[in-house]
Formats: C-alpha cells, structure tokens, sequence
C-alpha cells in the first residue's frame, strides 16, 4: 500500500490537529470554559473521522471533514475576536462559560511566568469564591496565548483543508479511472473486453 505525499501530508496534519485539540481542550476544562470544550469534543471527533477517511480511501469522510474545517476556522477567528475585544466583543464576557460558572480562561493565572496573587474583595462576600485573584509579571498575556492556540489551529487547519481537497480530488480520480470489470482505463490506451 503506497502512500502519495498529499495523502501522507494530511495524515500528518490530522494527526497534528488532533494532539493541538487534545491540548487545547485540557486546558479549557481546568478553565470551565463549556462553550470551548463542546465545540473541541466536535472538533476531535471530525478529525478522527478525518483521518480514517484519508486512510481507508473514503473520501464522503474527508468532505466531511472539510466541511468542518470552514466551521472550525470561523470558531478559531471568533475566539481570536473575543479576547482581542474586536467587533463589540469583550474577553471578559461570559460567552465561553455559557453563563454558568464565573470562571475565564486558565492561562489568566496560571500564565508562564506570573507572579498570583489572592486579593480579598470586601463586596464579594456572597459568592462562592471570596477572593479576586489577578496575575501580575506575566512573560505573556493570557488574552495572547489564546490568540496563539487559535492562530495555531488556523495555519493547521488551513494547511488541512488544502491538502483535503487535493486528496479528496485524487480519490474521485481514481474511482472514475476504474472501469469496474476489474482493471483500471487509462485514457491513452482503449480498453479491450475479452468474452
């Protein structure tokens, strides 16, 4: 079974999709970002089918696939906009954590290199969480990390579509090239039937 560079190259990417997925929604569950993690799960899910697609030859799967990309890239540029605060959207809003829970994005204290520091909060009594915690010092804002992982998962996913169409393309050559007698035509030479 020989494996053409394009089919290869996706395979690749997938599998590179897949690990940046699992990362990226490890790191929203220890935010309680719900939003996030729901459309990650799906996101994980069409890769997988993805990559069976491009290893069994079943190119319906990778269309599949692609079509999901287009979404997943609209997501990644919506996320982007949310933490830059572009187009009337704010990083602070609680459009990720679907309003249940008050909790933002995990690198907010937990950033690489941050100095947490726990600040009371005299008006806060009544919930649940007495205490503000901000990050000072930080080697890199959260809002940027995120903007990261999302321009990341774009350049991926960009580089995926392409390659999908090319592999989606060479698929649907190769079942028109089969004449389904059992030997492949080749358009320079007429193919003989022998009763």
């Amino acid at each position: 079974m020989g494996c053409c560079s394009g089919r290869c190259m996706l395979i690749f990417l997938c599998t590179l999709q897949l690990i940046t997925a699992l990362e990226r929604q490890v790191f929203d569950f220890l935010g309680y970002q719900w939003l996030p993690i729901m459309i990650n799960f799906l996101q994980i899910i069409m890769v997988i089918l993805g990559l069976f697609g491009t290893i069994q030859y079943r190119p319906r799967y990778v269309v599949l696939y692609l079509l999901w990309t287009l979404l997943w890239v609209a997501w990644n540029v919506f996320v982007s906009c949310l933490y830059l605060d572009l187009g009337g959207l704010s990083k602070d809003s609680d459009i990720l954590s679907l309003g249940v829970s008050p909790h933002h994005s995990w690198w907010k204290g937990n950033g690489p290199s941050c100095e947490r520091r726990d600040l009371p909060a005299t008006g806060w009594q009544s919930l649940e969480n007495p205490e503000l915690v901000t990050a000072l010092g930080c080697w890199l804002e959260y809002q940027y990390i995120e903007v990261l992982h999302c321009i990341v998962q774009l350049l991926i996913s960009l580089l995926g579509f392409v390659y999908a169409c090319y592999v989606v393309s060479t698929f649907t050559e190769e079942e028109d090239s089969f004449n389904f007698i059992g030997e492949f035509h080749h358009p320079s030479k007429p193919s003989q039937l022998i009763f």
